[in-house]
């Protein structure tokens, strides 16, 4: 977690008392710029310390809103690298990431990024109901208790992800299947409009792929978009609406599943935008 840039700020009500305000961050709530695509990159070099090379090389794409992407490469070609730029937990050191139009972290409750499950601590003592619950957080802030509101979201995230009799359950007590819907059920229950998932099909059994892939279909068929890094090369035609194949750092691909373009970008630049 990174620490606080700013010191408390004090904004006037309307009523004769002061109300504090504690910036979290640099992170804030401003709406999304109408019109602006969900993922938009320009230029972007991701470094990590004392690593000779970058881990995202001269990458420039743009995914439109209601798309289902997927990311796809060996390991170590950036995936995770480039989810996680996007989801506002690594700085570039180069080049320029917009979310709707805004900076990242401008409108961060619009992105729910999940990582891969053996980045977390599995052994954290909560159930999966209070793991459900911190995807409320980006919408309560640091102090406020959730409302009927928070708890009616967990609930229905849990009974669409098929483990609400799981609810109680210490999630180290989960198998990776149910660690992967409780998951997903953290991201629903924030109600974010862009997804970006790190390998969440990884190791899970047919009924919980298929679940996820029903979420997923859901999500942009309302209008939400969807990135997703994966190793399932099977489900992409099913799956996905577009392939971004990354190697050694650099974009060198990416297929429309549907037919209506093939691009090979020049210099590690892509374009999503449909043609008319």
């Amino acid at each position: 977690m990174q620490d606080i840039e700013a010191p408390i700020r004090f904004q006037e009500s309307k009523h004769s008392h002061v109300e504090p305000r504690w910036p979290y961050s640099g992170r804030g709530h401003r709406d999304p710029q109408l019109g602006s695509p969900a993922v938009q990159i320009a230029g972007l070099q991701v470094h990590y310390p004392g690593a000779p090379n970058p881990a995202i090389a001269n990458a420039s794409l743009q995914i439109d809103c209601g798309q289902r992407a997927a990311i796809v490469g060996h390991n170590g070609a950036g995936k995770s690298t480039l989810l996680k730029a996007m989801a506002g937990l690594l700085k570039p050191r180069t080049g320029t990431i917009r979310l709707f139009g805004n900076p990242v972290g401008a409108c961060h409750h619009q992105t729910a990024y999940l990582p891969q499950r053996s980045d977390l601590d599995w052994q954290f003592p909560v159930s999966v109901r209070q793991l459900v619950l911190t995807g409320r957080y980006v919408h309560l802030g640091w102090f406020r208790k959730p409302r009927k509101h928070d708890k009616e979201c967990v609930n229905l995230a849990l009974r669409r992800l098929g483990i609400e009799q799981l609810k109680n359950r210490p999630i180290g007590d989960l198998s990776g299947g149910q660690q992967q819907r409780a998951l997903l059920a953290r991201a629903l229950v924030q109600e974010a409009s862009l997804f970006l998932f790190d390998e969440p099909l990884n190791g899970l059994d047919e009924a919980t792929r298929d679940t996820v892939d029903d979420v997923l279909c859901e999500h942009t068929d309302r209008g939400g978009t969807v990135l997703v890094a994966t190793h399932d090369l099977g489900r992409l035609s099913e799956s996905f609406d577009r392939v971004i194949y990354l190697s050694e750092a650099h974009v060198k691909q990416v297929e429309d599943l549907h037919g209506r373009r093939m691009n090979t970008p020049k210099h590690s630049a892509c374009n999503f935008r449909d043609e008319t």
